[in-house]
């Protein structure tokens, strides 16, 4: 440590807290400026791989439907099969509230028709999407404007057709997605087989301090 002082004799402007603090971190084999045992750590980077958020970061407490049939509830889309999935109840329009466990950016998302399209006339059309929009109704659907709209065909909704891309700008800080089915293909009640979206979560999301705040 003599040898270290004698070195930094020269700096005249540093005080003597600036030369230990460096003494001490060259000691300890770190290089100057770096924060030590005190520093924080770390945030992990993003890799940019995406996940499949339905099976890792659904909060399934919050997830809900309108206007379901209570023989196919919204939850049949999460269990890969698409023989159960989910239809309306009243007429063919229906509203799916999907909430996340922490904030993710969602990439992309997939609609998978009922039973292989066994009933195509069911099949869901126009798709509207709403982030971030909590206890949304009908009304509510038809005032504000979507995030996002999907015209869906035949071939989209098929088990093996890609996820449709998301406008990704728009889905950065997602906590929740509300699916309004506007209309189908012409059937009285409309049904849907499985759904799944892809993405990432956000990086240093603290869910703990968001929903205190939404509580205060």
């Amino acid at each position: 440590r003599y040898l270290l002082w004698r070195s930094f004799a020269p700096q005249r402007h540093a005080t003597l807290f600036q030369i230990t603090k460096i003494m001490d971190q060259l000691m300890a084999g770190m290089p100057p400026g770096t924060g030590g045992q005190g520093a924080a750590p770390k945030e992990p980077t993003d890799d940019g791989k995406l996940i499949d958020l339905t099976t890792t970061k659904l909060d399934a407490s919050e997830c809900y439907a309108r206007n379901e049939a209570s023989g196919f509830p919204m939850t049949n889309l999460f269990i890969g099969d698409t023989r159960l999935g989910c239809k309306s109840d009243t007429d063919e329009q229906l509203i799916l509230h999907v909430a996340f466990n922490e904030f993710v950016k969602v990439h992309s998302m997939k609609f998978t028709g009922f039973n292989d399209g066994a009933n195509p006339e069911e099949n869901p059309t126009v798709i509207k999407l709403f982030v971030n929009r909590e206890s949304m109704g009908f009304e509510d659907c038809d005032d504000v404007d979507p995030t996002q709209e999907f015209e869906l065909t035949a071939e989209d909704l098929k088990e093996d057709a890609k996820p449709l891309l998301l406008k990704y700008v728009r889905f950065q800080r997602v906590r929740s997605i509300t699916i309004f089915i506007e209309d189908n293909a012409g059937g009285e009640i409309s049904a849907l087989g499985a759904l799944r979206f892809f993405g990432r979560p956000v990086l240093g999301t603290n869910m703990a301090d968001f929903k205190a705040k939404q509580e205060s």
